[in-house]
């Protein structure tokens, strides 16, 4: 079915438009894979060792040894926010180059390990390959991420915001999708990402709390022994437990770094929208569970090429509808950050590439070649 465009015309954001912009923040992770077979690499801490010299903490180590992480401090604009992921991408770009290494964001390996994927040493990361070691030792368990921050105030708005942002989430994660290739082949999904880190204890929609509650459920799940700690609850938004912030976690990592930055302006401009329903005591919406669940397989599934579910309807509607949708509801925000110009011509421009899991699968089917895919990720994350 074909979504026609429309001109987005933002309501008022009430008393959004007066508040405080919020700062954002935008952590991603990358794979580490051989310059001539795409076969994941373990040169990871002496990427990163390389990388940090210049970027200092801003380079991290992940948990497998073949990927790594960048992280962006807070910035108040989408300008600067590019600016740093440009700067990040290249220097550990240029760092991984020096390993014999090229830097790929991907939700998943196109190319197999030639062996299950080494855990970096870490004591905690020792910890959780113990405790869940049918998952460690996988070769497919090797997945990255884009997690997107908004400053808030505290843990009490970043859970307010949570409980009101939950049916717009899987819209996100189709914008997002970019893992169609695991293992060698087609998985059939958009974001097999999505497939994979589900395995985990604490991925999935976070349940709507107030802080009292979050605070009860964490500590009962760390005591329980359901997770090694706080850290690991890796629910589609959480509040961060170390810095002052909303955590979407459900995107693929893309290589082209305009999506990046329109899921940025997506994220913070439906959070400043929404804190006006948040401000005049709105409930969030009640979504049955079965609901939910079901519009995130969806988004994985298809992400932008094919069908997904409004979760407060329970109707299935073309993604890409529900993606206009998305920018109508974040455009009032949008507009009171001086973001909206900006969002709708990314947005315009995504619709016509599809996303980049259509744009894996192109780059697969001009010769069938998996390695032709992982040149083209690499070109694209480069090019940023």
């Amino acid at each position: 079915m074909t979504v026609p465009a429309r001109r987005i015309d933002p309501a008022p954001v009430g008393s959004a438009r007066g508040s405080r912009r919020m700062t954002v923040g935008v952590e991603e992770e990358f794979l580490l894979v051989d310059r001539r077979t795409g076969v994941p690499m373990d040169r990871g801490p002496r990427v990163v060792e390389a990388a940090g010299r210049v970027l200092g903490e801003q380079a991290q180590t992940e948990f497998f040894e073949a990927q790594v992480e960048v992280c962006t401090r807070p910035t108040p604009t989408l300008a600067v926010l590019r600016s740093e992921l440009a700067l990040l991408r290249k220097v550990m770009g240029e760092a991984a180059a020096g390993e014999g290494c090229l830097l790929v964001a991907t939700g998943t390996p196109g190319v197999p390990p030639g062996r299950p994927p080494v855990v970096t040493p870490c004591e905690r990361y020792a910890r959780m390959a113990a405790r869940w070691s049918s998952l460690v030792g996988r070769y497919d368990g090797m997945v990255c991420g884009c997690h997107i921050h908004v400053g808030v105030t505290g843990h009490t708005q970043a859970l307010a915001l949570a409980n009101h942002m939950r049916p717009w989430l899987p819209t996100l994660q189709a914008i997002a999708a970019n893992s169609p290739f695991s293992l060698g082949r087609d998985t059939g999904w958009a974001s097999h990402r999505s497939v994979e880190w589900a395995r985990w204890p604490g991925v999935g929609p976070a349940p709507l709390l107030d802080g009292p509650g979050y605070e009860r459920l964490a500590d009962q799940l760390v005591r329980s022994g359901t997770l090694l700690d706080r850290r690991m609850i890796y629910w589609h938004a959480r509040p961060s437990e170390h810095v002052p912030t909303l955590e979407i976690r459900v995107c693929d990592v893309n290589a082209d770094l305009d999506v990046v930055v329109l899921l940025t302006a997506l994220v913070r401009g439906l959070a400043t929208a929404l804190l006006s329903d948040i401000g005049t005591g709105r409930p969030p919406p009640c979504l049955p569970d079965r609901s939910l669940h079901a519009a995130h397989a969806l988004a994985a599934r298809h992400g932008l090429t094919g069908d997904g579910l409004d979760p407060v309807r329970g109707e299935q509607e073309p993604a890409l509808l529900s993606a206009l949708r998305l920018l109508e509801r974040a455009a009032p925000g949008l507009a009171a950050t001086g973001d909206l110009d900006l969002a709708s011509e990314l947005f315009d421009r995504l619709r016509r590439s599809g996303g980049g899991a259509a744009r894996q699968r192109a780059a697969h089917l001009r010769r069938g070649r998996l390695t032709d895919v992982v040149s083209e990720l690499a070109r694209t994350t480069a090019a940023a």
